[in-house]
């Protein structure tokens, strides 16, 4: 057998293969002498078929079963010999397999890049100040004032307002789209929330309980017809009930409706004080972020399409479970799984690398889990909850894969913290780091 290995980048190589005539006769011998045993052809008890009549109709079967019997014996005791250890399965391309001839096929396999890790110490990178912002506090006391709004029939003589709910029966249709219509019975709509086609919940502002209208709108980009993006569309709506919303005071007694609190100022505080640790907790994700493309942008690094994948794929998957418990899609966002593949491919490839790049610090500088690591994350998982603890505790004591991922995410956290222990830290405004990354 003859190997030759060819170098196409770091993480490809190719090994081209070449197998003796004599190791390949003796191969389609043995497959032949298999299937004669088995076969079941017409005027012959098992087993008794003639080898040239064999030969004649299993020729193909013969060729499959030989060229896996070679790869099996040659393709990986070729790769062990030359320490080559594929990522993924190798991608296979041979000549055609003819007796009395040599083999020959080269198999193309990713392998993992070498690193030498170098500048990883002393990287410089920015940081958000965190600003206390009491304007994001009373936005989000509305929004919980929302919420709790009760809604109230309005008077015959009223008019409908913007944030008002209403119910109304509508037709709907295109000019030049005969098939382009669309009828509504009983129609739930929250007028100002801009949730239908955009100049539609604004023509109801104004309508009174029984009045029938029509409502002329034009159709956007993205409509689902694209040809009939700019036409012009009708809705002939008639108002059967509008509801204005009565909101609750904020006082005493609204905060005493969220269980804890006794006062309004008592929530505010509470509200202070859970936006300061959630927006530093997101600023300090944030920096993590920014080091690791620190560290990617001094050790630039190409890495195997087939890791690339995977981890789209589990992306791709993460999002459409998020999605799914909120009763939405990809689709909805305008997006197919070609498209997501396609628009994150560049941050599935940082991904890889930022991984590879951190257990390579892991590595060199020697990052191991001590029980007190594995305590804390263990606490950390079960969120305060003794029982969940227990239980947290005994689903990675008894599951060893679940408990070696455990560990690399510990470690890889770890090497993190290391990086930052020595970074270069600027503070900078939230605007700054905005335009920067643009």
């Amino acid at each position: 057998m003859q190997v030759h290995v060819e170098e196409i980048s770091p993480v490809k190589k190719r090994v081209n293969i070449e197998v003796p005539a004599e190791q390949v006769d003796a191969e389609i011998e043995k497959v032949y002498a298999g299937i004669q045993k088995k076969a079941k052809l017409q005027g012959f008890r098992p087993g008794k078929a003639p080898m040239q009549l064999i030969k004649r109709t299993y020729s193909d079967t013969m060729r499959d079963e030989v060229m896996r019997r070679i790869y099996e014996q040659t393709l990986f005791k070729a790769l062990g010999e030359h320490k080559i250890e594929p990522v993924d399965s190798p991608t296979v391309e041979s000549d055609i397999l003819q007796q009395g001839a040599p083999f020959k096929f080269s198999a193309l396999v990713e392998v993992l890049p070498e690193i030498l890790l170098t500048g990883y110490t002393g990287l410089a990178v920015k940081k958000e100040t965190y600003v206390p912002n009491q304007d994001s506090i009373e936005a989000e006391l509305k929004r919980m004032q929302e919420n709790m709004a009760q809604l109230v029939p309005m008077s015959d003589d009223a008019v409908v307002e913007n944030g008002d709910v209403v119910t109304a029966d509508y037709t709907f249709s295109v000019e030049g789209f005969p098939n382009e219509t669309s009828t509504a019975e009983d129609a739930q709509i929250e007028v100002g929330a801009n949730q239908l086609i955009p100049g539609f919940e604004e023509g109801l502002v104004g309508m009174k309980n029984g009045e029938t209208k029509e409502i002329h709108v034009t159709l956007p980009e993205g409509y689902r017809l694209p040809e009939a993006v700019g036409k012009e569309g009708v809705f002939t709506v008639t108002l059967k009930e509008g509801k204005h919303k009565e909101l609750p005071e904020l006082d005493d007694e609204f905060a005493r409706q969220f269980g804890e609190y006794e006062t309004i100022e008592q929530l505010r505080a509470k509200m202070v004080e859970f936006r300061e640790k959630h927006e530093t907790d997101r600023i300090q994700g944030e920096l993590k972020d920014r080091i690791v493309q620190a560290l990617i942008d001094k050790n630039p690094l190409e890495v195997p399409d087939s890791l690339i994948k995977r981890q789209l794929d589990a992306m791709l998957e993460n999002l459409k479970n998020r999605l799914q418990s909120q009763h939405m899609s990809i689709e909805m966002m305008g997006l197919d799984d070609n498209g997501f593949r396609e628009r994150f491919r560049d941050a599935a490839a940082d991904k890889v690398r930022g991984g590879m790049l951190l257990m390579a610090l892991v590595t060199k500088e020697n990052i191991a889990v001590a029980d007190e690591d594995l305590a804390k994350r263990y606490e950390l998982i079960a969120a305060g909850n003794p029982d969940m603890l227990d239980r947290v505790k005994e689903y990675y004591e008894s599951n060893h894969n679940a408990k070696n991922s455990l560990f690399a995410e510990i470690k890889e956290d770890k090497a993190i913290d290391f990086l930052l222990s020595s970074a270069v830290i600027t503070e900078v405004d939230a605007s700054e780091l905005k335009q920067a990354e643009a």
